[in-house]
């Protein structure tokens, strides 16, 4: 351990989860409903938030409190997809919004429905080529 406090590893973990969600200071807050000024000082190491708001703010990044509040390893972390094309389309869901929006509405879909979907994709795509 490198003998940071917590407020500091607080800090790191949530400007590093700010950036990789392509978000900023404003946009969190707003839809998370936090005061802006509160915010910065958790960003700046200035003050520790309450369990509740690290826990508001995991759900928002889709990542444990734990990865919030703990150091993070510089170790290399093994890749938890083995595919790269898997992991890349893992990373694309996570940082875009629109797209984790219609993995999640795809995941009630049926097979058929899917299908239906992709034909419907791949033929707007070729109306596009030829236009």
């Amino acid at each position: 351990m490198n003998g940071l406090g917590n407020k500091e590893i607080f800090s790191k973990n949530l400007k590093y989860y700010i950036e990789r969600a392509g978000k900023d200071r404003s946009q969190v807050c707003e839809d998370l409903g936090f005061k802006y000024s509160t915010f910065t000082d958790w960003i700046n190491g200035n003050k520790y938030p309450r369990i509740d708001k690290i826990e508001m703010l995991a759900n928002y990044f889709g990542i444990q409190k734990s990865a919030l509040i703990e150091e993070r390893s510089t170790a290399k972390v093994p890749c938890y997809y083995l595919d790269p094309e898997v992991a890349e389309l893992a990373d694309q869901l996570h940082k875009n919004p629109e797209l984790r929006i219609l993995f999640d509405a795809s995941k009630k879909l049926t097979k058929e429905d899917i299908q239906f979907v992709a034909d419907m994709v791949a033929r707007m795509r070729k109306e596009e080529n030829h236009e």
